[in-house]
């Protein structure tokens, strides 16, 4: 059994998420292509998360498979991802992963970066954001 595999899924990687990615590996005639989903230390609420387009799969990476489609996540990024929803939208604020992320105790105004854990209020509210709630979302580009 491939190591980068875990038993039960970490998170939820949704249909709708999934679906958008496959369509994605179709337009770019890539059948080898994974969607990596990670938190990176920055934005005002003092982490944020990211999504890239990856061919290889790193030894220690958790996967979740679904439709055809592999989610990645490195180990540093899924302890602050542990329970979330990968999803993806297309509304009226456009087309977006969007992330629902129960470890989120204050997430930014402009929904790309979050807080977690007891921090000092003016940490939350830092760059004028701070929203309370744990849903964030990042557009894609078509």
């Amino acid at each position: 059994m491939n190591e980068a595999r875990v038993a039960t899924d970490p998170l939820t990687f949704c249909d709708a998420a999934a679906a958008k990615v496959a369509e994605l590996m179709t337009e770019s005639d890539n059948a080898a292509l994974k969607l990596r989903v990670y938190v990176s230390g920055g934005g005002c609420s003092g982490f944020q998360y990211g999504f890239s387009f990856e061919q290889s799969v790193n030894p220690d990476d958790a996967c979740i498979e679904k439709r055809g489609v592999t989610l990645l996540i490195d180990p540093m990024s899924l302890q602050y991802l542990a329970g979330a929803e990968i999803d993806f939208e297309d509304g009226l604020e456009g087309a977006r992963f969007v992330i629902r992320n129960p470890n989120a105790t204050a997430t930014c105004g402009c929904g790309s970066s979050f807080s977690v854990g007891d921090q000092p209020p003016e940490a939350q509210a830092a760059g004028g954001c701070g929203t309370l709630g744990g849903t964030s979302s990042c557009q894609t580009s078509h």
